[in-house]
């Protein structure tokens, strides 16, 4: 088993900053970052209206989604200058969450040039595993601007 990456985040990284920039999907399913380390990030999202399937659970598309917008911020802090885009995510739903809030987790477990690996850990207020994914990231050049003619 791989052991998280040590200290592959700023040690500026500001949870409260990196909430007001979300938009899109993050923005509408309620997700913010609670807290930055060097080692991890995490962010948490509501189980509401916004994020359950109609038998009252937390669905499953939305825990995926809070995966994914967790890897791809800390792929996006790792590397700055460079655009970052998810090519693989895996999910294992292992228990249902039904109201207040998932907390996941992410921790790096392959930060190359090219491709980074996350491990994301999504759990409930309580602390029970609630969704182990795997968020694999392509790190590529920025297009040049368009040039105006």
């Amino acid at each position: 088993m791989s052991e998280p990456h040590p200290s592959v985040f700023p040690s500026d990284a500001d949870p409260a900053v990196l909430s007001s920039a979300r938009f899109g999907l993050a923005a509408y399913l309620g997700i913010e970052f609670t807290e930055a380390t060097p080692t991890y990030l995490r962010a948490r999202m509501p189980v509401d209206d916004r994020t359950k399937q109609p038998f009252g659970l937390l669905h499953g598309g939305a825990s995926v989604a809070l995966a994914e917008t967790l890897g791809s911020v800390a792929s996006h802090l790792v590397a700055p200058e460079r655009m970052v885009v998810g090519l693989e995510i895996n999910a294992n739903h292992i228990r249902a969450a039904r109201s207040g809030y998932v907390h996941g987790t992410v921790t790096a477990l392959h930060v190359g040039s090219s491709t980074h690996v996350w491990d994301i850990k999504i759990r409930d207020d309580e602390g029970r595993l609630v969704c182990v994914s795997r968020l694999t990231v392509a790190v590529l050049n920025r297009p040049a601007p368009p040039v105006m003619v």
